[in-house]
């Protein structure tokens, strides 16, 4: 059984799949036609590489693609660039989200399907009590406003937290929630809180893309960590010495 990736080319989903190769996984990853593929992938037997616009697939192509899928992973971010940020699709997230969603209820899985989502520590799990400062509040609505990717990520949590929900019998999910990223070579130690212990705007930490790759190779391969985040949406920091 393999484990499906989308977003898999960008800086934080070729961690993920390197983690998942490393731990002797078998991955799918779905790319962009014009996307830049790494050579050892080609040359690799455990990936599968789909070349298509994750906006353009089918349902039934998704449900052909998930068919020997045990786990899934979204990777998948806007472009930081002034067409990334303001151009189409502005619900790239939500709609892969829900996309992968329904080919998974449509296939009926025996077993749950595992749903690991990259997210943001910007955006709060409104399951729990995660108070922010009412001056938080105003810029982060005008970040919602004036930054669609921002509310394009709130959603496609909240897609997984109130359309999902805990109790689904086709799928479990994660919503893994790094905080500022940064680039690292090596996995170095870092810590994951159920809410964020410091606030994004005004004292953030940071997560290296590593760490987050390899916490969600690990969610998918480790069952007991799985059975202690599933339905949540962990925060994870690199940790401080």
């Amino acid at each position: 059984m393999a484990t499906l990736i989308v977003g898999a080319t960008g800086a934080t989903g070729k961690q993920l799949v390197e983690q998942l190769l490393s731990k002797g996984k078998s991955v799918k990853v779905i790319v962009r036609p014009s996307g830049k593929i790494m050579d050892s992938w080609t040359n690799n037997d455990r990936i599968s590489i789909i070349k298509a616009n994750i906006s353009e697939i089918s349902v039934d192509e998704m449900m052909n693609h998930l068919i020997d899928c045990q786990s899934i992973a979204s990777c998948l971010g806007h472009n930081i660039t002034l067409k990334g940020i303001f151009g189409k699709p502005r619900k790239l997230v939500t709609n892969a989200v829900a996309l992968l969603c329904l080919a998974i209820q449509k296939n009926s899985p025996d077993k749950p399907i595992r749903f690991v989502l990259m997210n943001t520590t910007a955006n709060r799990n409104r399951d729990l009590n995660e108070p922010i400062s009412i001056g938080e509040k105003l810029v982060m609505g005008l970040i919602r406003f004036f930054v669609p990717p921002q509310s394009d990520n709130e959603k496609a949590a909240d897609f997984l937290r109130v359309n999902i929900g805990q109790k689904h019998k086709r799928i479990e999910w994660v919503a893994v929630r790094p905080d500022t990223l940064i680039d690292e070579d090596n996995v170095s130690e870092y810590e994951a809180y159920a809410s964020p212990i410091r606030s994004a705007l005004s004292n953030p930490g940071k997560t290296s893309r590593i760490n987050v790759g390899n916490f969600m190779s690990r969610l998918i391969v480790e069952t007991e960590l799985w059975n202690n985040r599933k339905g949540q949406m962990p925060v994870i920091y690199n940790k401080m010495n």
